[in-house]
């Protein structure tokens, strides 16, 4: 049986209220009027939200770019080099001794024949002294007994004495002999000795340093001052043993390395010779030594340069700056300007090594321009522009003049 409910409404005139039952059909009329309110309400709702206005687009942003260019595709690296004398000697005194005096300084420029230092030389004065002496005697004793050699012969042709007493006589005196020519030969010792107690340039050159002071004993053949001839020069640097095969590589191309001065800023880079590769790499800072001819024989020693190494384009190797590389998923990329359409699109690469500031890729190839400065804020297929400087003239959307990544 149907549940009913009591409504009390007003009837009549005199305001009575009246009992009426209300069935189910009456609720549930109720409930599809409350139903079809709140899906009017929810439609409403979706048509205001379909009537509102699209996002606004990215805007266009600056970036900096770099156009790869035929020259910037080969490998091009770069050494701090010195320049170094081909034959550099550290003197040293032959004898023994204190030193008294030294007479050039670090840079000083010497003769052939000039005195460089000089040791206490009185030892070897009293040396040559008791050599002279031991040369007196023993031509004191040979002179005697050549003159009773004589006498003996003519006793020995009288009959006076034996054959045997004449050769005994005869060994006597030319162990005399002997005897004096070697004492003359040690007084030439110390003769040379006495002269060895100043240290004298061979040759003329640059004073390149100084291992010993006035006052110190040395011994014989202590590095006292190191000179640099006036020779040949080298132009000498270091390289890690992972760029030695790079290094004989390029020094068998006719301008594989080339060298240019730091004082000669508008000068061109010149060829160099590859004269010499170290076998074993340095105890200490495990790199291999290399020295280059240079042929221009009015550089000064001690000058500093820079060594560049030139690669092929088949080696597919570009320097760019850091900030051109990111990540991205975990690979290293670059973003690549479409001039067409002046959008971005990441390019992967692989890192092969670090320069300094800058990163030796592979995976470009010339004509690609590259985002060097800006690609953080960028999403691929995003619009951009090319950022100039103030007061460059600008002709639509043409690049700026083609850098060359491989070097600066």
């Amino acid at each position: 049986m149907p549940q009913r409910s009591l409504v009390s409404q007003p009837t009549g005139a005199l305001g009575r209220s009246a009992v009426r039952p209300v069935t189910d059909s009456a609720v549930e009329r109720s409930w599809t009027r409350v139903l079809k309110w709140i899906s009017v309400t929810a439609a409403v709702a979706v048509l205001a939200a379909c009537g509102k206005e699209a996002p606004p687009p990215e805007p266009e942003r600056y970036v900096r770019t770099l156009v790869l260019t035929p020259q910037s595709a080969g490998l091009q690296r770069e050494f701090a080099a010195e320049v170094r004398a081909r034959v550099e000697s550290r003197l040293s005194f032959r004898v023994a001794g204190k030193i008294l005096e030294r007479r050039v300084d670090l840079g000083s420029v010497v003769k052939p024949g000039q005195v460089l230092a000089r040791i206490d030389s009185s030892d070897l004065v009293l040396a040559q002294e008791a050599a002279k002496a031991n040369v007196l005697a023993a031509r004191v004793n040979r002179d005697q007994l050549g003159a009773d050699f004589k006498r003996y012969i003519d006793l020995h042709r009288q009959g006076f004495i034996s054959a045997a007493e004449l050769d005994r006589r005869d060994a006597a005196f030319k162990a005399a002999q002997a005897q004096y020519e070697s004492a003359r030969a040690q007084s030439d010792v110390q003769r040379n000795q006495a002269q060895y107690s100043n240290l004298v340039a061979d040759v003329a050159g640059v004073v390149t340093g100084v291992d010993a002071e006035p006052g110190m004993v040395v011994a014989a053949g202590t590095p006292v001052v190191r000179v640099a001839n006036d020779g040949p020069r080298d132009i000498v640097f270091s390289v890690s043993e992972d760029q030695v095969a790079l290094v004989r590589a390029a020094a068998a191309r006719p301008d594989g390395l080339k060298v240019k001065l730091w004082t000669d800023t508008q000068a061109a880079p010149q060829p160099i010779k590859l004269r010499e590769l170290a076998a074993a790499a340095d105890p200490v800072t495990r790199t291999f030594l290399v020295k280059a001819e240079l042929n221009d024989q009015n550089v000064r020693l001690g000058q500093t340069a820079t060594v560049i190494l030139t690669g092929t384009p088949a080696d597919n190797a570009i320097k760019l700056p850091l900030s051109a590389v990111m990540e991205a998923q975990g690979k290293s990329a670059v973003l690549l300007l479409d001039p067409k359409t002046m959008t971005v699109a990441p390019k992967p690469v692989t890192v092969v090594g670090a320069e300094g500031n800058e990163l030796v890729v592979q995976g470009l190839s010339p004509g690609m321009e590259v985002v060097t400065a800006g690609g953080h804020v960028l999403t691929p297929g995003q619009k951009v522009k090319r950022f100039r400087p103030p007061g460059t003239p600008t002709a639509g959307n043409a690049p700026a003049a083609p850098a060359t990544a491989a070097s600066r």
